[in-house]
């Protein structure tokens, strides 16, 4: 592919007012809402391709207020419904005093904190209350204070509170943050956005890897996947996936979706269900592990049918289609698994699950009552056909022909041009679990998110976090970005360490696993003149 040489860079200085209280009023390219009033910010801008340009952002400097601690593992006590739950970042105030208690028994100095999220559309207030201890300049000093917390018989963490994102910090922290904006206008765009998950399903690659694939001149990560063995095959989508007009993963119940077209255009955020059957059966999943189901959202699942974040439903009995876009072989175990041809008809009937796809053909596996549900429905010779369809919130039929593709995330951030941050309704709010919507929700991590302008941009954007040159993002701060930058509608994709974007064959970012580059599931890749897919 013959590249386009990069344009001089535009440089760009912002220094303007901010309604951070207000930040749906923000003003599109504006100084993003983070920090205070008059803070600097730096724009970088250079073009990639026609109707592609990608402009990086510096704000702030290092907050002087901010200091390294330690946070201390609230073990329940004996008033909690769950004496025996494991310690927490975050728990009641009792047990908060009482674990200060203890450590200012043990000579250290401990303070209790009440932390409160800022308002989110669906989810507000206070989180509950943490155990600090120390103030120092340094890691290592901070790390040495942790080790006297772990002699003292508790738990803990090393922090920076410039990673907090408080309501009462949001205005005064000085971050830095660095942002990264890849912005494609169908109006002068003449190549290919697309997703990708690569040679399969069933394996992750890098962002980096990807792009490479598809011959990217850009990519950023994109939706949630199954990581641990325990939880499903690694690199499977956690929510809904189709490439190339092909449906190969089943939504979470209800939650949005990024649904765009190859050439750019009529990119939108969906919340989708889905319909499936065969044979007159109900059809439970495509392409993933019978009786694991990532981030929860099915139907008949323990502990819920409702979408809940980072964590495996189960369901024993579930009839699971697959296709070649899974893997080499399909998941072994017990149960039954009836094999189809390109045309549909039965060619073969297993009493395990585990085998190989033929080409253009499908299979279809049950588990516990379900398995034995699909062998009296298939006899060698009869014609199953596999059925699935998307349908969004209002049940209107979501079409997938060739040029669409669809990959899933959450939670929603901007709707209509308003922020519209949705936590509680896509499952990262988990009830009695404080913690968790607090490292998730609540404090800043590395963010990637997605959106269309009013002008039918598509814009993609990674925000780097998880250490001191850029502090990250809570999910308030996110959705304000995403606002700021004129976003009609948005939603946040994986984030975390999986944070990446490529431009020009590189890594631009700093992504946070200590390890480097994380593989993932799939990603959104930006490529030059069209041309065929090398790999779905």
């Amino acid at each position: 592919m013959t590249r386009r040489a990069p344009l001089p860079l535009i440089m760009v200085f912002l220094a303007g007012p901010v309604a951070v209280a207000t930040p749906a009023v923000a003003a599109p390219g504006g100084a993003l809402p983070l920090g205070p009033a008059g803070l600097e910010e730096v724009r970088t801008t250079r073009t990639l391709q026609p109707g592609v340009t990608l402009t990086r952002i510096v704000r702030g400097h290092a907050d002087p207020s901010a200091v390294w601690t330690v946070e201390v593992a609230i073990p329940a006590g004996a008033g909690s419904p769950d004496p025996d739950a494991p310690p927490a970042a975050i728990s009641s105030e009792g047990d908060a005093r009482a674990t200060a208690g203890r450590l200012l028994a043990a000579g250290l100095d401990p303070r209790v904190e009440q932390v409160e999220t800022p308002p989110l559309a669906d989810f507000s207030g206070v989180l509950g209350w943490r155990v600090r201890v120390g103030t120092t300049a340094t890691k290592p000093e901070a790390d040495a204070l942790r080790q006297r917390v772990i002699a003292a018989g508790f738990a803990g963490s090393t922090v920076y509170t410039g990673w907090d994102g408080e309501p009462d910090d949001v205005g005064s922290s000085t971050g830095p943050w660095h942002v990264d904006v890849l912005t494609i206008d169908p109006r002068g765009f003449h190549g290919r956005l697309d997703a990708t998950y690569g040679p399969d399903l069933e394996q992750r690659e890098t962002t980096s890897r990807l792009a490479a694939l598809e011959g990217a001149d850009a990519a950023v990560n994109a939706g949630f996947f199954v990581l641990d063995p325990a939880a499903g095959a690694p690199g499977d989508p956690a929510g809904a996936g189709a490439y190339d007009g092909r449906l190969v993963s089943e939504p979470v119940a209800g939650r949005p979706a990024l649904v765009l077209r190859d050439d750019a255009r009529r990119t939108s955020i969906k919340r989708l269900r889905w319909r499936g059957e065969v044979a007159g059966l109900a059809l439970d999943g495509l392409n993933r592990v019978p009786g694991l189901i990532r981030n929860c959202g099915g139907t008949g699942d323990a502990p819920t049918d409702l979408p809940l974040h980072d964590v495996t439903c189960t369901d024993p009995d579930e009839l699971i289609a697959f296709d070649g876009s899974y893997g080499t072989s399909t998941p072994s175990g017990p149960g039954a698994e009836v094999v189809l041809d390109r045309g549909g008809r039965v060619i073969d009937i297993r009493p395990v699950r585990g085998t190989t796809v033929p080409a253009g053909g499908r299979t279809v596996q049950g588990t516990g009552a379900k398995a034995d549900a699909l062998l009296a429905a298939a006899h060698r010779g009869r014609r199953l056909i596999v059925r699935a369809s998307l349908v969004d919130e209002d049940g209107r039929p979501v079409p997938t022909p060739r040029p669409v593709s669809i990959v899933n995330g959450g939670p929603e951030l901007v709707r209509d041009g308003r922020v519209h941050a949705t936590p509680a309704a896509d499952g990262m709010i988990h009830p009695g679990e404080p913690s968790f919507a607090y490292g998730w929700v609540h404090k800043r991590n590395p963010r990637t998110f997605v959106g269309v302008d009013a002008k039918g941009r598509t814009v993609l954007v990674t925000a780097d976090g998880r250490s001191t040159s850029s502090v990250g993002l809570g999910i308030a701060e996110t959705a304000a970005v995403a606002r700021s930058l004129g976003l009609r509608d948005a939603m946040n994709l994986d984030g975390g360490g999986s944070t990446t974007m490529v431009a020009g064959g590189a890594v631009i970012n700093v992504p946070s696993d200590a390890s480097g580059e994380r593989p993932v599931g799939d990603a959104l890749v930006v490529c030059g003149a069209y041309r065929p897919n090398i790999a779905r």
